[in-house]
């Protein structure tokens, strides 16, 4: 049998494919893979037809892999992986802080630590060329495992096989409160004070409402109907919003200490008051691929942000021990 040539096979359009089969969606994929539809399902129609065979089923239910497809798409996904992998061996030579560096943040720390960090980054790595992409903590863990990013910065725990977590600084919350709040004039503030009614969150798969949640001791909604208090706590898709909601009038809330700064336009509407616990935080971390071998450097950069902690927050030291292993923990 004579050998196929590798003419007109793209490692684009299999990746295309990866993003059909796993969101089952051509529209879906087409914005993750950041190009339109029209050309997504015709490169999807070209390597099908250059493999011979129909790798998806259309249908008006949606679409899904034929018998035949998946088990292309398995070895699709290792050819994928590996051509990855060979991209970051290639940029290891010149090291991950002398070129590009796609970092992802978690929403309710980046527009508040990035700026803090862009003057530092710009002068101890002047080669390095920045892509920053903002998405909740789940999302940014399953983008490093497909290499769509090559380091997060996230809130700690967090847990996923095969990635290095290293802890940069904790954080501290503060509690926001309307003006006129009974609470407002309090020194001090205690976790059991915050858990009745007039709560705001943030919306699920934020880990700040998690971690909300978990300090003011949340009941669930049967619990809470139990414990006599109305309704659900309401919700809020941004830290930003939430802000607002507080200085409307709705409630309180906790914020990370980072995201407090810029209260002045709020002066009179809202007061912010320190929580008794000195343990209600947050840990900072960096993430990234165990496997990578930049991970000498994405140390280095995690040793440039833990001495460089912001005003306000506390930096982890961490004991020198070489080869550190992957560590995971439960998640936040």
């Amino acid at each position: 049998m004579a050998r196929q040539h590798l003419t007109g096979l793209s490692l684009r359009d299999l990746d295309y494919a990866l993003a059909v089969a796993e969101l089952n969606h051509f529209g879906k994929a087409a914005e993750r893979c950041g190009v339109s539809q029209p050309g997504l399902s015709e490169q999807i129609r070209k390597l099908e037809a250059l493999l011979g065979t129909p790798l998806f089923e259309r249908g008006r239910g949606g679409v899904s892999p034929t018998a035949a497809g998946q088990r292309l798409l398995r070895q699709v996904a290792v050819v994928v992986r590996e051509a990855r992998a060979l991209m970051e061996m290639a940029l290891s030579q010149a090291g991950a802080l002398n070129g590009r560096l796609d970092l992802g943040v978690i929403p309710t720390l980046g527009p508040y630590y990035v700026p803090l960090i862009l003057r530092d980054l710009r002068a101890q790595f002047p080669q390095l060329v920045l892509r920053l992409q903002e998405n909740q903590t789940a999302r940014l863990l399953d983008a490093l495992s497909r290499f769509t990013v090559d380091a997060a910065l996230i809130a700690l725990p967090a847990e996923q096989e095969g990635l290095v977590f290293e802890p940069l600084f904790f954080e501290p919350f503060r509690v926001l409160l309307p003006n006129e709040h009974p609470l407002a004039t309090s020194a001090a503030l205690t976790l059991a004070e915050l858990g009745g009614d007039g709560l705001l969150l943030l919306e699920e798969g934020h880990c700040l409402r998690d971690q909300t949640i978990s300090l003011c001791h949340v009941p669930s909604d049967g619990g809470r109907a139990a414990a006599g208090l109305q309704g659900d706590p309401r919700v809020a898709t941004s830290l930003e919003m939430l802000r607002h909601m507080v200085a409307a009038g709705e409630g309180f809330s906790l914020m990370p200490a980072l995201a407090t700064r810029e209260t002045a336009e709020l002066t009179g509407l809202v007061r912010l008051r320190p929580l008794a616990d000195p343990a209600a935080g947050r840990t900072v971390g960096l993430a990234w691929r165990a496997t990578d071998p930049r991970g000498p450097d994405f140390q280095r950069l995690a040793s440039l942000l833990r001495d460089n902690a912001p005003d306000g927050t506390t930096a982890i030291p961490l004991p020198a021990r070489p080869g550190r292993k992957t560590r995971t923990a439960a998640n936040g």
